[in-house]
């Protein structure tokens, strides 16, 4: 890379650094700061002078040190070898660093992330004489067991293959030659690309299809479609790191992105230590090898909050070109958006809202908007999913902060998390009467289609059933509950058994961690006929004590606990109701 080395630092405030003798400097370019050569992005110029974001420790700068240019934007490297990698907000490889150095990371040290040495079996999918341009697929390398890295064709070629062979190569090595318009041009595996620039693609789709979680109150009532975003906030102890470690290990997406922006130290120790434990449920191997993992905790300098959320959009980018289904944890994005109010700050500008900068709604959709799915580019017309969660912690957990309003009006999918749920040990702790999803229009032909017929009937009328306790417990609270009649007192009922028989779910349990759709059904079917015959019943006269101590009531207590393998037994419980409601009519 070109280097210009006359610039030198003027003043050094925080995490904000002030150079003169840039007049060649360019927005959002990569620098060298001081002695040390300290990682950091020009934010802004004005003359001569440019305002530089580093995201190192800047203790010890001082005037006069030296400012080199890289003339280039910070970019991510992108090649077989990312996956299973765990790196710091700005794509340093932590378990390399730590081989190298120790316990911490010395200044300044810059480590590639992508493994240079490494030789991978290359398989062409293309041939001499072939025509390709930007985005078809050149080849694969089996990256892990659980994962094949497809190579592309990177952007602005296009032209006839001349030269390509099936061999190992290392990333730096070339891999096939391409007559262009222009001359002969070399590919390698290894790209870079800028993390503030959105990857291209042909064409943006509608989502239709849900991720599916595993977690019941999510896919049932607040479903997130592949390609889309959600918002998960809430207060400290509310359990939202939880509820994205679980999606994490369980949603059915073919890559995970893990985005740890600014949270405590021992949460994020907590995902390295369990990920490479997780056992995939698709394929049982360790689910490290189809995570990638972006490791910037809070005691790690603030500017580089804001450099890992774009380094881990951008390789979620990457990987959903490929065709695969991108899921994206960012773990907090609250904590991104005080670094963005810290330099905002630091170089004086007109504060908005609580001193977050007036731009903050915009960044925070220049992020949620790089979800989606799409027609990848290339004549193949791939298709592509990116799904983005974030979670934000308010102070307090106060939904009227400026964070939580500004993500709320992009994302789709509101999960919001009560800490007095977490307290009453309710996991997941989300509330049901305040969280919503807008995407189950998009994908309520899908479920129809590959689930049931009226699961979305059966949603709506659980939803129906918990929005009535609602205001009936108000009721309650002022005359108590015999005062209310016999079918609003089974509704009472029926909706404490959606809540702890079905909404409620055991994290750390081998069977109820997760739920497939077609449990879910089961188990809403199940809750719902109980709650129809019980109601007919009190039509015929059937005293509500009687319907109130069924036995088979116990066995709904428990079938979240039964197994994929075992579904008939939904059906047997069913007839169980029948019959036992039956007796009770008849005597």
């Amino acid at each position: 890379m070109k280097k210009e080395s006359k610039a030198k630092i003027i003043k050094v405030s925080g995490p904000l650094v002030v150079a003169e003798g840039m007049e060649k400097a360019r927005m959002y370019d990569m620098v060298r700061v001081g002695r040390m050569g300290l990682i950091g992005e020009i934010i802004e110029i004005k003359e001569d002078k440019a305002s530089i974001q580093v995201y190192e420790e800047t203790s010890g700068l001082g005037p006069g040190e030296p400012v080199e240019t890289t003339m280039a934007p910070l970019s991510v490297e992108l090649g077989p070898g990312l996956m299973g990698g765990i790196y710091d907000g700005i794509q340093r490889p932590l378990d390399i660093i730590r081989d190298k150095t120790g316990s911490y990371i010395t200044r300044g040290i810059t480590l590639p992330a992508v493994n240079r040495r490494k030789k991978w079996d290359f398989v062409p999918l293309v041939k001499k004489g072939d025509e390709v341009r930007a985005g078809d697929i050149l080849g694969t390398v089996q990256e892990t067991p659980l994962v094949i890295h497809k190579v592309l064709v990177p952007s602005g070629i296009e032209g006839e293959i001349r030269v390509i062979k099936k061999e190992k190569f290392t990333v730096t090595q070339t891999i096939a030659k391409v007559r262009t318009a222009s001359g002969l041009k070399e590919i390698r595996m290894l790209q870079k690309w800028p993390v503030r620039m959105e990857r291209m693609v042909q064409k943006k789709l509608p989502p239709e299809v849900p991720l599916v979680t595993g977690q019941r109150v999510i896919d049932t009532f607040f479903p997130v479609a592949k390609g889309g975003t959600a918002c998960i906030p809430g207060p400290f102890g509310s359990g939202k790191t939880v509820i994205l470690h679980c999606i994490a290990a369980w949603a059915d997406a073919d890559i995970i992105v893990y985005i740890g922006c600014g949270e405590r130290g021992n949460e994020m120790t907590d995902v390295l230590l369990e990920f490479p434990k997780l056992k995939d449920p698709k394929t049982g191997r360790p689910l490290i090898e189809r995570t990638i993992m972006i490791a910037n905790t809070s005691n790690m300098p603030v500017a580089a909050r804001e450099a890992s959320i774009y380094t881990g959009i951008t390789i979620a980018e990457y990987y959903r070109d490929m065709g695969y289904n991108v899921a994206v944890m960012a773990d907090s994005t609250s904590r991104w958006a005080e670094a963005l109010r810290e330099i905002s700050g630091r170089l004086e500008e007109m504060p908005g809202e609580e001193g977050y900068p007036a731009y903050l709604g915009t960044r925070i959709a220049e992020f949620y908007e790089r979800a989606g799915r799409v027609i990848c580019q290339g004549t193949k017309n791939r298709e592509g999913t990116l799904t983005v969660m974030g979670a934000v912690s308010p102070p307090g957990g106060d939904l009227s902060d400026p964070v939580v309003q500004a993500t709320l009006r992009t994302v789709k999918v509101f999960w919001a998390l009560e800490d007095r749920l977490a307290y009453m040990r309710h996991f997941p702790a989300i509330n049901w009467l305040n969280s919503y999803s807008l995407y189950l229009d998009n994908i309520e032909a899908f479920l129809s289609k590959e689930i049931a017929s009226d699961w979305m009937k059966l949603r709506n009328i659980a939803m129906a059933i918990l929005q009535e306790e609602d205001s009936l417990q108000e009721i309650v609270r002022l005359v108590g509950k015999e005062a209310i009649s016999p079918g609003e007192q089974l509704v009472l009922e029926t909706s404490k058994s959606i809540r702890e028989d079905y909404l409620m779910q055991d994290a750390f349990h081998e069977v109820d961690v997760y739920a497939p759709l077609e449990k879910q059904y089961q188990m809403l079917k199940v809750i719902l006929e109980l709650h129809r015959s019980s109601k007919h019943a009190l039509e015929k006269e059937v005293p509500l004590e009687k319907l109130l101590t069924l036995k088979v009531k116990e066995k709904i207590a428990r079938m979240k606990y039964i197994e994929k393998k075992d579904m008939s037994e939904f059906n047997s419980i069913e007839r169980e109701i029948k019959r036992e409601i039956d007796n009770l009519i008849a005597k």
